[in-house]
């Protein structure tokens, strides 16, 4: 996923006329290498490493931008930090074990006739979703 994660984040940045400056590239490309599941902390730990003059508050900021661009929202999942998730196809699917807070990423989705019915009936222009079931996985099942 890294290098296509990477591909869509940087064109989806240069298309909206954003620079992709070396330190954007920097946090891009750690994002891209987490999968798209990382936090704030983790992120500008794997910038450092990589790019020491990057700082904490470039890397947050850029989540914000990225955010605010619809490419990746924060996920709260009971620990306290979000974890932001990539959403460069519009949708990222989750499956939460209650028990032992596993997250099993799918990728199948029939969503897009619900999103136009429930964005037709509130006049909302749906961009994006972010979908969660919670339930027990296969080894927490009793």
């Amino acid at each position: 996923m890294s290098q296509n994660a990477l591909s869509g984040l940087e064109q989806a940045l240069q298309e909206r006329g954003y620079r992709l400056t070396a330190a954007r590239r920097a946090i891009l490309a750690a994002l891209a290498d987490a999968g798209g599941h990382v936090t704030a902390d983790e992120l500008a730990a794997a910038v450092h490493r990589v790019a020491p003059r990057v700082g904490r508050m470039t890397v947050y900021r850029t989540l914000d931008l990225l955010g605010e661009l619809g490419l990746l929202r924060p996920v709260y999942q009971g620990t306290g930090a979000a974890h932001y998730v990539l959403l460069l196809d519009g949708h990222h699917h989750h499956l939460v074990c209650s028990r032992c807070r596993r997250v099993i990423e799918f990728d199948e989705c029939a969503l897009a006739e619900l999103a136009e019915t429930v964005g037709r009936r509130y006049g909302f222009a749906v961009e994006g979703h972010l979908l969660e079931f919670y339930g027990r996985c296969s080894d927490c099942s009793d």
